[in-house]
């Protein structure tokens, strides 16, 4: 089916429907992060503290590959409606954490707000994937490349907002209607029901019922298999090191189980008829290195936006509000640098400039973070982190639109998700590995600088404004323990720019096909494109 089918409006108003829950989608996990100091003080939930994003960051990053093989079988507006009503299902139930105590099975506040969390996460997870795969059903390749460019923007613009909207909620909320209160924080849940219910009636009464492009059945087998194989790994990534150590039997028997799904997903996938994610596909050159460029990146990304916020509370001594600000010139280069490069590749149907420009970019604005120390000024390191930004502007979109270029449209689904789930797994193992690089670069330092001193003792004197005495609530920390801070940080910085040149060596050997002006007539099972 030819995009001429759909009219201006009906593409206009889907976009504006998926838009605006995809911003929601990204703004959730802004928001929720920045109040969740309030919500492990009200439900009394410190310790299950890190399971409230784990739930979420398990579920999405299962869901992907999924929901991006159920869009091609049933279609993506059947996936899309279904995801966005479990999203706000999942956002109203979170909401209502706690509020009638313990309940059966589901226990008390917190665990509460971690098992809807997880279904928050199943229908985000559809929503990301489907949103891009949608662009590629309404709009032939050239014009999906603006349209990325956009929706790369909208995810800057959340990450920018997010957490200042998820404060003053937090602050300033609370309310009371008809005698009973209800906590600020639970606004951040709530505030995804009226706008949701707006996306979702746009898109059922404007979307057009888009064919799906194959035919097939579930491949429950291959589901369960990467179920099997991703949430061990998450679970090892997010132990490891941090509640347990990496050689703990936990933790590996966790790696040992991720790595027999993996091996039985691969098995399974070979003789199953209709794979979730089909190994024929890394057959395509652009595929293959489209993805393994985009996992680097999100590893590159996450080890130096991660723990710049560790850089400037403890090793400069600024309050989180200065430090949560630092980022703000980052999503202006990337939403700058995302929204151009997006109506260039628009104009002239050509990508791969532009991504082994963008990349390049932002190695070298990686290479000037690694090279901050303890005084650098405001100023500095704003200009240091817009340069990464404009650097990572171009990923947010052309990876994608390279592999639904060069894929048939019986594959979009599947395409269009992989990309997406590459780049979760990429940002979870970098924050994994780094963090524990950090940790290991701390204490070593730190026992050699101030014998005794590690870094539980470290954090205990930041929290409680220990050392050479605390200006606004910020410690002051001894010179020397500072300097190891620094270090250790900008050390870590280096190490991503090793990754962003392994992206930069994928990106090239990424082949060029021009983006088409119009998407194929056909709906059946068209052969995969041949990489030039």
């Amino acid at each position: 089916m030819s995009t001429a089918h759909f009219t201006p409006t009906e593409r206009r108003m889907s976009v504006i429907g998926v838009m605006v829950v995809f911003l929601l989608s990204a703004l959730d996990q802004t928001i929720v992060a920045t109040a969740m100091p309030r919500i492990i003080s009200d439900l009394n939930g410190l310790a299950l503290y890190a399971w409230v994003t784990t739930s979420y960051l398990l579920t999405s990053t299962v869901v992907v590959p999924i929901a991006g093989k159920l869009g091609d079988l049933f279609g993506r507006k059947t996936v899309l409606v279904f995801s966005i009503g479990l999203f706000l299902l999942g956002s109203w139930l979170g909401g209502l954490s706690g509020e009638f105590g313990d309940l059966p099975v589901l226990g008390g506040g917190m665990t509460q707000l971690i098992v809807f969390r997880a279904v928050q996460g199943i229908g985000g997870g559809g929503l990301f994937t489907t949103a891009f795969a949608m662009i590629g059903d309404l709009y032939p390749p050239r014009e999906r490349a603006k349209l990325g460019g956009m929706f790369g923007a909208v995810f800057g613009l959340a990450s920018a907002i997010g957490p200042l909207i998820g404060g003053y909620f937090t602050d300033h909320g609370t309310v009371e209607l008809w005698g009973y209160v209800i906590a600020g924080w639970r606004w951040v849940f709530y505030l995804n029901l009226p706008l949701g219910a707006i996306s979702l009636f746009i898109i059922l009464v404007e979307m057009p019922n888009m064919p799906h492009r194959a035919r097939g059945k579930i491949d429950f087998i291959g589901a369960a298999l990467i179920i099997a194989a991703i949430v061990p790994l998450l679970l090892a990534l997010t132990f490891g090191g941090h509640t347990h150590p990496w050689g703990s039997p936990l933790v590996l028997s966790l790696f040992a189980g991720a790595a027999l799904g993996a091996a039985l997903y691969i098995l399974n996938e070979r003789i199953a008829p209709d794979p979730i994610l089909p190994l024929s596909l890394f057959k395509n050159r652009v595929f293959t290195f489209a993805n393994l460029a985009g996992f680097l990146i999100s590893m590159a990304f996450m080890s130096t936006v991660a723990f710049l916020p560790l850089f400037m509370q403890i090793g400069q001594g600024v309050d989180a509000t200065i430090s949560g600000m630092a980022t703000l010139p980052l999503l202006v280069g990337l939403i700058a640098s995302s929204v151009v490069c997006g109506r260039m590749t628009a104009r002239t149907g050509r990508y791969k400039p532009l991504m082994l420009g963008g990349v390049t970019i932002a190695g070298i604005g990686i290479f000037l973070l690694s090279q901050m120390e303890g005084d650098t000024s405001r100023v500095d390191l704003a200009l240091r982190m817009l340069v990464l930004g404009i650097g990572l502007g171009p990923g947010q979109s052309l990876f994608n639109i390279a592999i639904q270029n060069a894929l048939p449209p019986s594959q979009l689904g599947v395409g269009t998700s992989s990309n997406q789930f590459f780049r979760q797994i990429g940002s979870t193992i970098g924050v994994a590995i780094f963090g524990t690089i950090i940790t290991n670069r701390l204490n070593t330092g730190l026992g050699e600088t101030m014998p005794g001193l590690d870094l539980g003792k470290l954090q205990a004197m930041s929290f409680n404004g220990a050392g050479n005495g605390a200006a606004g609530g910020v410690p002051l920390l001894p010179e020397p323990v500072r300097a190891v801070i620094v270090e250790a940080i900008t050390h870590t910085f280096g190490l991503g720019l090793v990754i962003v040149i392994g992206a930069l060596i994928a990106t090239i050997f990424i082949p060029h096909i021009p983006l088409k002006d119009r998407v194929a007539e056909a709906v059946k099972k068209e052969p995969i494109p041949a990489a030039e």
